[in-house]
């Protein structure tokens, strides 16, 4: 009995030996496989993806319901080559932007009412970049009208640098300048007044510009003047004209003659102007351009001396290439 005994406890020691071992190999399988869910992410949300062409981003990703899991980064440089998409944002294939972006600040629309202090060689200029400044400060050019520009002739989307599209400033600034100055065309016309515009830098319109800036500007030479702060009205005064009137150096044709505004020293002065027609809008040449004002001019000159038998009077005629930059008309002068 003893010796079956013994072997009882035997084959049972063994069997709990059996049996402990195989439950601490099921033990540690199934604290492996938790511990492999954990790495892969199983049970974290699935990012959504860029589709194909997407550029690549260095916004954090969003996440599968579409809301951005971290605040995108306000990096201008991203964009998506999925058709319809915007160009500051990343878009996934078919689907809605994947992060938000702040706007190019070089996109946004120039302010009304904004002074600039330029040069000539920057108003010469289709763009312009330059920072406002106050303008209580000196300054030599004002925005006086901001617009949209039309960049789809035809059905077609034209580039902001294209010929149909830059020209439109020449047909929108000058006559919303005369309505800004005051005073009517003729007013305009007789002042140093001038407007420029400008369009968006092919960086800017990539960045979704597309508007029109309308500057006024003060001609003195071959130099700019100093403008005032309030502008809008000022040719409806007689101050105002007397300030920026034009006015010469020298009697018209001499070779000491230059424009200046009125409030510099002056001693001619332009009195009134004279349309000057061509052939469907050609410029007539210069003898006939040259004929076109002389009895007008002289009968102005007349009218403005203190003896109608002894006076003096000119008459200044559009060249081709004033003609051409949109100036078809003449000016008569008088002594000031």
């Amino acid at each position: 009995m003893s010796g079956r005994r013994r072997a009882r406890r035997s084959a049972r020691a063994v069997l709990l030996r059996v049996l402990g071992a195989l439950v601490a190999l099921a033990v540690v399988v199934g604290l492996a496989v938790v511990g492999v869910r954990w790495v892969t992410g199983d049970d974290t949300p699935t990012a959504s993806s860029g589709g194909a062409g997407t550029a690549a981003s260095d916004a954090t990703p969003s996440v599968a319901d579409g809301t951005s899991s971290t605040e995108a980064s306000p990096s201008p440089s991203a964009s998506s080559s999925a058709a319809g998409a915007s160009p500051s944002t990343s878009s996934a294939a078919g689907g809605s932007a994947s992060a938000s972006r702040t706007a190019t600040p070089a996109a946004d629309r120039p302010r009304d009412g904004a002074c600039y202090r330029l040069g000539y060689d920057a108003v010469v200029s289709p763009t312009n970049g330059a920072r406002s400044v106050a303008c209580r400060t000196r300054h030599t050019a004002q925005t006086f009208a901001v617009t949209t520009l039309d960049t789809v002739v035809d059905g077609h989307l034209l580039a902001v640098d294209a010929d149909l599209v830059t020209s439109q400033g020449q047909d929108v600034c000058p006559a919303r300048l005369v309505r800004y100055l005051g005073g009517g065309e003729e007013q305009w016309r007789l002042s140093m007044l001038r407007s420029v515009w400008f369009t968006p830098s092919l960086d800017e319109a990539a960045a979704g510009a597309s508007w029109l800036r309308c500057d006024v500007v003060l001609r003195s030479g071959s130099s700019l003047g100093r403008l005032g702060t309030d502008l809008e009205g000022v040719l409806s005064t007689q101050d105002g004209r007397d300030t920026y009137g034009m006015c010469g150096t020298a009697e018209p044709g001499t070779s000491s003659f230059s424009r200046v505004p009125c409030r510099e020293n002056h001693s001619w002065r332009a009195i009134s102007t004279v349309d000057v027609s061509g052939d469907d809008g050609a410029y007539p040449g210069r003898a006939a351009a040259r004929s076109a004002g002389q009895s007008t001019c002289e009968d102005a000159g007349r009218s403005a001396a203190d003896d109608a038998l002894d006076f003096q009077w000119g008459y200044e005629w559009p060249t081709a290439e004033q003609w051409d930059a949109g100036q078809t008309w003449g000016y008569c002068w008088a002594p000031a």
